[in-house]
């Protein structure tokens, strides 16, 4: 069983985009942009969703938002063919919606070649980029990063877990320098986290699945998760009246 956020329950969604609002709103007040590292599959899609709905309802200024990395470009198309998978909730957006659409609205630019990327690095004005890859590992958010990150009117918006090493962690741990294509640099930009967003359950839903399956398993073995969640997993568990969890450690061979 994953234990990514073994330690913590999920925050309620709509705090986490009050949150989004908030944060890209006093960005581009300031005149900056708002830089969100994002997966290409699933959190783009859902950030500009939830985008959409607040310049709808005239929640933030009037500035263009960019989606620069060619497979979120990708899946998003294929997330547009087939609006019969939406929840109810989106599907009367959509059609309610002027543009008829979750993933599409006029301020919003698709960016697909590299040159209207790197065009984006001459931009002085404020606007919202979402880019992958979602730790900032690589990708075209690299290119952004470098070249907005000593810039205290931008944000650098963390909007998933990252990874223990990545830059993306780094950047969410508040590292006042990190290297970035080799070079180093000064972390001027606010850097900002918003929880609640996440695919992977949190603690509170683990233990519910957990308890559906106690008394006809053997073993639970917890993956996919830091020593500290999975701890705090575990003792919950044991709590509950399930056995001690199995925490596998790099190479380790269990046999079962």
């Amino acid at each position: 069983m994953e234990c990514t956020y073994g330690d913590k329950p999920h925050r309620d969604p709509d705090l986490a985009y009050e949150e989004l609002r908030q944060v890209a709103g006093r960005t581009l007040e300031r005149g900056g942009k708002v830089i969100i590292p994002a997966f290409a599959v699933g959190r783009t899609q859902e950030i500009v969703y939830a985008l959409h709905q607040m310049f709808e309802n005239h929640q933030l200024p009037s500035v263009p938002v960019y989606v620069d990395s060619p497979l979120a470009v990708n899946v998003t198309d294929i997330f547009k063919m087939h609006p019969e998978c939406f929840d109810e909730q989106t599907k009367a957006f959509i059609n309610a919606d002027r543009h008829h659409t979750a993933l599409g609205f006029e301020r919003l630019i698709y960016t697909r070649s590299v040159e209207e990327s790197k065009a984006l690095n001459d931009r002085k004005d404020p606007m919202i980029i979402i880019s992958a890859s979602g730790m900032a590992e690589n990708g075209r958010i690299l290119h952004h990063l470098r070249n907005n990150i000593e810039n205290p009117k931008n944000t650098v918006l963390i909007v998933s877990w990252q990874a223990p090493y990545t830059l993306g962690r780094r950047l969410a741990d508040r590292e006042k320098r990190v290297r970035i294509f080799g070079e180093e640099y000064e972390v001027k930009a606010e850097v900002s986290t918003i929880g609640g967003l996440s695919a992977h359950a949190g603690q509170d839903f683990l233990v519910e699945y957990a308890m559906q399956v106690k008394g006809r398993v053997k073993q639970v073995f917890l993956v996919h998760g830091e020593t500290k969640p999975a701890e705090a997993l575990s003792e919950r568990l044991m709590k509950a009246g399930m056995d001690k969890p199995a925490y596998p450690q790099l190479l380790e061979s269990i046999e079962i």
